[in-house]
């Protein structure tokens, strides 16, 4: 399975959690220049996850309350 399979499969909670070990290393320091960079890209792809997420969750909401107003 490719990682971007993997990605799609991963909950908020998963990539939420991951993201937080990301961030942690980086600020860790100690890191090449070029495992810093991949960790950046990742904790990019990790954050773009836990946005569609979050947006998701916002249209299920915004939809609800627009059915409960009718």
């Amino acid at each position: 399975m490719t990682d971007e399979k993997q990605d799609e499969r991963l909950s908020y909670e998963q990539a939420r959690a991951e993201l937080a070990q990301v961030v942690e290393r980086l600020e860790a320091g100690g890191t090449s220049l070029e495992e810093s960079l991949a960790l950046w890209e990742r904790g990019e792809q990790l954050a773009g996850i836990c946005q569609r997420w979050l947006d998701g969750a916002r249209a299920r909401i915004d939809a609800a309350r627009q059915r409960a107003e009718e």
